[in-house]
């Protein structure tokens, strides 16, 4: 299939041949149909698989066939929200260049940037906006912005705005909508309060699903080092004097642990930088394109800051520290093995890391392969009896690190500390979650993911 066979107008057309866009994804295949349609849609879909092009492209078209009436103005006619400030830019670099032969005009919203830059695209006026739900909330309340003739709402990585926090904010946003509206929701997993957002606010929705969450590109290589507790650093360096790993993104739990291994790594001469919440806008976006460009070897992320992250010629992604979700090890690797290529998965595990290792390994339904040769193997008496699936007992409980990787780890969704989004969340109780009081910058500078 073709997109030309698609019913995707001429214009639209026109852009995506700029753009070398030829053949849809399969999510793409299905959604854009449904979509110029106007029916509601839900898609079940991981990173990679082209969900921008299937929401932008149909709802590019919707709007540019049914402009509003003569004498009323650019109005805001479309409303995307990211849960984070690279995928948000990501989208808008998309919608400018799907709509770039109509007469639509996009703006971005999101924090960590001064917001003035926004008012004025604002004040120009736009049909499309992609926005943070923390900075649009904050021009909301500054009436700023005015929601009321929003025509289609579109909700991408629902479940990393619940990890984030963001779910009651988006409640707030979509409360200034009209009821009236095509609804347009993708996330890479259903939790329960995803599936229950979904039918407050779906109608008789085509439901889509893409790559079910359990499974791992083949194209993929990946690996497992088992290792003595405190070593994770120095394996890492010694991994990286290998000039074949051309380009790493680097995961680490926490974005004082991201800080910590740029530190090291530069102390051995390697190019790294970190991305995380704690760094500006302009911070990251100079990262990410010295990581795109070359100029830097390796990318250091948290999981929330490396949404949106999107780099076709990956050679490795290395899990510094295991998740604690197994769905986000199969969401982490998937950066790499794209665009028909090869590509490496290579994790570290510590003995606190063991159960992780488990649960990714049932996900997946295979076991990854351990390197062994190497200088810092986990003490037998620790190991993790893989074929059985069990933890071995050891004649004495093992200490506790005070490295990052050996801290208990705490799920996103209920961390008392600041998010990655620079705001402050406390635990989710039976009453319900209580937003704490925004961390850093003062309100409306750097709030947002």
């Amino acid at each position: 299939m073709k997109f030309n066979e698609l019913n995707i107008s001429t214009v639209i057309l026109k852009a995506l041949e700029k753009e070398n866009y030829t053949t849809p994804t399969p999510i793409q295949a299905q959604a854009i149909p449904a979509i110029l349609a106007g029916r509601d849609f839900l898609g079940c879909a991981q990173t990679g698989t082209g969900k921008t092009a299937a929401f932008a492209i149909p709802m590019i078209q919707r709007l540019n066939e049914h402009p509003p009436k003569p004498g009323m103005g650019r109005r805001i006619r479309s409303l995307i929200l990211s849960p984070t400030r690279e995928l948000a830019l990501q989208i808008y670099d998309n919608v400018k260049a799907y709509s770039q032969f109509t007469k639509l005009r996009a703006a971005a919203i999101l924090g960590g940037v001064s917001q003035k830059t926004q008012e004025r695209s604002l004040q120009q006026g736009a049909d499309i906006i992609i926005a943070t739900p923390g900075r649009l909330l904050d021009l909301m309340n500054q009436k700023r912005i005015d929601l009321q003739y929003v025509e289609i709402l579109v909700l991408d990585e629902a479940d990393r705005m619940l990890d984030m926090g963001f779910i009651h904010d988006v409640k707030r946003i979509i409360a200034k909508m009209p009821s009236k509206k095509q609804t347009l929701f993708f996330s890479a997993t259903m939790p329960a309060e995803i599936n229950q957002l979904v039918k407050t606010l779906l109608v008789d929705p085509v439901k889509v699903e893409i790559t079910p969450v359990s499974s791992t590109a083949e194209r993929i290589k990946q690996e497992v080092y088992l290792l003595e507790t405190g070593h994770k650093q120095k394996q890492l360096n010694e991994l990286l004097k290998d000039e074949s790993i051309v380009s790493a993104l680097v995961f680490t739990r926490t974005k004082r642990g991201a800080d910590r291994v740029v530190r090291d790594l530069t102390k051995v001469n390697i190019s790294a930088q970190a991305i995380h919440g704690d760094k500006s806008q302009i911070s990251r976006q100079s990262a990410l394109r010295n990581f795109k460009n070359g100029g830097t070897r390796v990318l250091v992320a948290t999981d929330i800051a490396a949404r949106g992250i999107d780099i076709d010629e990956l050679s490795h992604v290395i899990n510094f520290n295991l998740p604690n979700i197994p769905e986000t090890y199969v969401h982490r690797i998937g950066r790499t093995g794209r665009a028909g290529l090869s590509g490496t998965a290579i994790s570290f595990c510590e003995v606190d890391e063991l159960p992780f290792l488990k649960d990714i390994e049932k996900l997946i339904g295979k076991t990854i392969p351990e390197v062994k040769d190497h200088a810092y193997p986990m003490p037998s008496s620790l190991r993790f009896s893989k074929g059985k699936g069990s933890l071995k007992k050891s004649p004495a409980k093992p200490g506790r690190s005070k490295s990052d990787s050996a801290r208990r780890p705490k799920t996103e969704s209920v961390r008392k500390t600041k998010t990655d989004a620079g705001r402050s969340y406390k635990p989710k109780s039976n009453s319900g979650s209580k937003r704490g009081k925004a961390s850093g910058a003062a309100r409306g500078g750097s709030r947002g993911a």
